[in-house]
């Protein structure tokens, strides 16, 4: 079996060559982009239950976020997490961009009632708080799980991943939930419903997380093998604002 080591050290960290860091950041920030554009445009309905159907992927980043910062450390997760905060924005910008431009008349036919750009502008078109609130929540919130993430695994000397990965979760969706639903929707919807809907969404994605733990298990513990480090940030700077890794 393939040596694992225990680096704490920067500069030595510095020194090796990962084989996944690159796609588990694209995977996260393909997750972001799309539970930020594609889920946040939908509002399901499951057996009564009316809930925003981004919620059933978006905590995914946030199970992304644990592995990465469990595998790759604080430094490395911060990266990802500022890369994904930029190509949220950038999908956002574009969206409302080509929304915003004239439409072409032979394009812009009727589909029964509505025609081709409104069609267009209720699936991209999204309200420039929303989004705003959507970008700012993302981005403190994975920052607060992965500081939580790294903190608990020196204080546990790397134990109990599952008190790590789901602690983590409750402080970053929390961080999360927070900021977007007030930035969003106060003062557009009644405060009782705003309290409510973050209140039941916080609670679902936690329970996300909790479903998930197993497979985190056993990602966490693959990847530790095929990168053969096993990463504690006891030497890093844990400001937020630095794409340093």
């Amino acid at each position: 079996m393939k040596h694992i080591e225990h680096i704490d050290n920067a500069n030595r960290l510095s020194q090796h060559r990962f084989k996944y860091y690159d796609l588990a950041m694209v995977a996260t920030c393909v997750i972001i982009v799309c539970a930020n554009i594609i889920g946040a445009g939908k509002v399901a309905n499951i057996a009564g239950y009316s809930f925003g159907a981004g919620i059933l992927f978006f905590p995914l980043s946030y199970v992304l976020g644990d592995v990465l910062t469990e595998v790759y450390g604080y430094a490395r997760a911060r990266r990802v997490i500022w890369a994904g905060f930029a190509s949220a924005l950038f999908a956002a910008g574009m969206a409302a961009f080509i929304t915003a431009i004239p439409p072409d008349p032979a394009w812009n036919t009727d589909l029964g009632g509505i025609d081709m750009q409104s069609a267009f502008a209720l699936n991209f078109g999204q309200v420039p708080r929303i989004v705003l609130a959507s970008v700012v929540a993302i981005w403190a919130g994975e920052m607060a799980n992965a500081y939580v993430m790294a903190k608990m695994k020196i204080w546990s000397d790397g134990k109990a991943l599952y008190q790590r990965t789901i602690g983590s979760t409750m402080v970053g969706q929390g961080v999360d939930s927070l900021i977007f639903y007030p930035l969003a929707f106060y003062g557009i919807w009644e405060s009782q419903l705003v309290l409510a809907v973050m209140l039941t969404n916080y609670v679902l994605k936690v329970l996300w997380e909790v479903m998930l733990t197993p497979i985190t298990y056993k990602v966490v513990n693959s990847l530790k093998k095929a990168e053969g480090v096993d990463v504690f940030d006891k030497g890093t700077e844990f400001t937020p604002f630095s794409l340093r890794s």
